[in-house]
């Protein structure tokens, strides 16, 4: 008995409710409560709900009195429309000039709100709008297990100019990894969006930025919906509808001395047209001089199977004096490999004395100096060739 009583005074009394109706209940002059929290506290799902015993307090005179504020949730729960409730993304964004390339660092999230299955794992997925969503789609790896992931991975994008970063906008969604989403099409945990046009080149900027309800978007009706073209954005959609990217190639041309002729380098492509079911493509280059003879004036890579932005790094060797060369023209198209049928067009570029724009700009750089190799990005016609003979 001794042994029970020692125990009770070593934890706080409970107080049952009908003691807490019974208090200051007695016939006589009303006396003010001290503190309403004391006797009714607040239940905050984070905490253990406690019942403190009010203690002694100093005369208080009667007058009004602010009620005390209830600490912030620091991971919220439960349904809101505010965006600080879906968390916040910490990104880097780096436009590389020189390169042609956008680099993306995902550093964390923090406070994420855990989706309807539970699950905690986590990646970032990227794109670039407007564009086709498979061929600038990129994503982290997955981090388990936390609502505070931290990836660390920085994501680029090649062939990325100045005139995307004036019209493009970059989208970055925290997704629930695929391989444990119950829904096959579940929404992505939260999304922002960041107009490019503002990046300054060569300077990195970093952003802490709350992350949004999915934005839902229009998609231009003569676009080719089969084909796995993305989502635009509703005031994008009439300045862009009539541009239909079919992606861009990476050439690089060096005259050689010592050999007596024309390099041709197909490096890479990006951002490709899908022209597969699967909303892929298995593309390959084609190379061309015009006008020559015989086989060696004709060349292809190697196909590489179901991307969007392939890498070739493959180099061919046209012979021949500048003064020759300079009066053919170099054609050069990217198709997609289908076995048992013929091979779909995505797109081509021609590089003579007598093109418009960087083909021309390209070729007649790299024809004035020899021994001298150029690198440069050449956006993808889809228009077929018109040669005259």
């Amino acid at each position: 008995m001794a042994g029970t009583a020692a125990a009770s005074r070593g934890r706080p009394q409970r107080v049952s409710m009908q003691e807490h109706m019974a208090i200051d209940v007695s016939p006589g002059p009303i006396q003010p409560i001290h503190l309403i929290s004391d006797f009714f506290p607040h239940f905050y799902p984070f905490s253990r709900p406690t019942l403190r015993a009010p203690g002694p307090r100093p005369a208080v005179t009667p007058a009004l009195r602010s009620a005390p504020q209830p600490q912030p949730d620091p991971e919220p729960e439960g349904d809101s429309d505010d965006s600080t409730v879906l968390g916040t993304l910490e990104f880097t964004l780096l436009f590389d000039a020189d390169n042609s390339a956008l680099h993306c660092t995902a550093h964390r999230a923090k406070g994420l709100k855990p989706p309807a299955s539970g699950s905690v794992d986590t990646y970032v997925k990227a794109n670039l709008l407007p564009g086709t969503s498979k061929a600038s789609q990129l994503r982290t790896r997955t981090v388990r297990g936390t609502r505070g992931p931290v990836w660390e991975e920085t994501l680029t994008y090649h062939g990325f100019t100045r005139q995307d970063a004036g019209r493009k906008t970059l989208r970055l969604c925290v997704c629930e990894d695929p391989r444990l989403r119950r829904r096959r099409r579940a929404p992505p945990l939260g999304e922002l969006r960041v107009p490019l046009r503002k990046l300054v080149p060569n300077r990195a900027r970093s952003f802490d930025v709350c992350l949004e309800k999915r934005r839902l978007t229009k998609r231009p009706k003569s676009l080719d919906t089969a084909r796995g073209m993305s989502l635009y954005e509703e005031e994008e959609v009439e300045a862009e509808v009539a541009e239909e990217e079919r992606g861009r190639i990476l050439l690089s041309l060096c005259y050689s001395s010592q050999q007596g002729g024309l390099l041709v380098g197909a490096l890479r492509c990006a951002h490709l047209a899908p022209m597969d079911a699967n909303g892929y493509s298995d593309p390959f280059v084609r190379l061309f001089l015009h006008p020559n003879v015989g086989k060696k004036s004709k060349y292809k890579t190697s196909v590489r199977r179901k991307t969007l932005n392939p890498e070739f790094n493959e180099e061919f060797f046209y012979a021949g004096p500048r003064e020759e060369l300079a009066q053919k023209t170099l054609l050069v198209s990217v198709w997609d490999y289908d076995l048992g049928t013929a091979d779909d067009f995505i797109g081509g570029v021609q590089l003579s004395s007598r093109a418009s724009g960087e083909g021309q700009q390209h070729w007649s750089e790299c024809l004035g100096h020899s021994d001298r190799r150029l690198e440069l990005w050449h956006p993808l016609d889809g228009a077929p060739f018109q040669l005259s003979d």
